[in-house]
């Protein structure tokens, strides 16, 4: 390792903060981009920190810089999260199969009829299912026509336009209900709220602190066996969401690194980290709610081995398994990251 081409690095990317407000007021946040009246929040957000970040190569941390240890608001890297916990509903036999109808086993919550009925876990996984309805309120129309940059193809409608909707499994699109809707079945298949069985089954394993935490919107309550629970987001797109530390998510990232396994105990199943990470047919920049760097689409300037989650802002884990490194790094300019990530691994190499 070159300490100093690290510490350039680093520099590069406190010098090319993102343009979204330290605050909550214009310019943070993606609702605005929503037609109305959909472009407002339904749940908490707070303001956010500097650019920081960690990076650690073979469980390691070579540097941190900015203030890795604050909770932040890491939008879509919540995601990941909730593919992690659709790991541990695979491992402990609630979801055997993640190519069976989720109606199989969930019912009255929105996929009992038409072609909801024809979702499968696999689809919610890989965004694929062309699930219909609303999910608190939301409808998923909201986000039909949705584009991202890493996506790498065209849209020919307007966003929250009636795009008519494919067979599940047929047509892959980035749409937050759906990821809303995943959360709210995997509620129903645990029967207790997510972030206590990811505090149980990933966090504490991992060694994180308690500084994380992850919240729904005002209205996503649901009753549970006599208790008021809350169903919780996989992003930040209408507020809530999960609230993390740099350091933390870099533990997550470790875990995703070494299959699965934390300090020789088998925290996830190795197989399902395979899953996660393998190309979905239709989108192979895409595996189980994680980007894949298939042809280097997403980042040209690092190996196709890697894998990220990402989420708005921005907020980037990147998983790189050829030099053993977890990177995290939080309110870069997205536009920058790429030559940010050019710079880190000329430093490592």
């Amino acid at each position: 390792m070159n300490r100093d081409d690290l510490e350039q690095a680093v520099q590069f990317a406190v010098a090319h903060e993102t343009t979204w407000s330290r605050d909550t007021g214009d310019g943070f946040g993606i609702h605005h981009e929503d037609p109305p009246p959909w472009n407002r929040l339904l749940g908490p957000v707070h303001s956010r920190g500097p650019v920081s970040g960690i990076v650690v190569v073979d469980g390691v941390t070579l540097t941190t810089w900015g203030d890795p240890a604050r909770a932040d608001l890491a939008f879509s890297v919540a995601k990941t999260y909730l593919a992690l916990l659709a790991g541990v509903a695979h491992d402990c036999g609630l979801m055997p199969d993640v190519d069976e109808p989720v109606a199989a086993r969930v019912q009255g919550i929105g996929f009992d009829e038409g072609r909801n009925a024809l979702v499968t876990w696999a689809h919610l996984l890989q965004q694929t299912s062309e699930w219909e309805g609303e999910c608190f309120g939301v409808p998923e129309q909201v986000d039909r026509y949705r584009v991202l940059s890493f996506q790498g193809s065209a849209t020919r409608g307007q966003k929250g336009d009636a795009r008519p909707l494919q067979t599940p499994g047929s047509y892959w699109e980035y749409n937050d209900v759906r990821v809303n809707q995943l959360s709210l079945a995997l509620l129903h298949l645990f029967g207790k709220p997510l972030p206590e069985v990811f505090a149980e089954a990933i966090m504490r394993p991992i060694g994180a602190s308690q500084d994380w935490q992850w919240v729904g919107y005002d209205n996503a309550w649901v009753d549970m066996n006599g208790r008021r629970v809350q169903s919780v987001p996989g992003g930040s797109h209408w507020g809530g969401g999960v609230s993390i530390g740099s350091l933390d998510q870099a533990r997550v990232g470790q875990l995703l690194l070494d299959d699965g396994k934390v300090n020789n105990v088998q925290v996830i199943s190795a197989d399902w980290i395979r899953r996660m990470r393998s190309p979905c047919a239709i989108a192979p920049f895409y595996g189980y709610l994680v980007w894949l760097n298939h042809d280097r689409c997403i980042f040209p300037s690092v190996p196709e081995s890697s894998f990220f989650a990402i989420g708005a802002g921005s907020s980037f884990t990147w998983i790189e398994p050829e030099r053993r490194m977890v990177l995290v790094v939080r309110w870069i300019d997205a536009a920058y990251v790429d030559a940010f990530f050019k710079r880190v691994l000329k430093a490592i190499n």
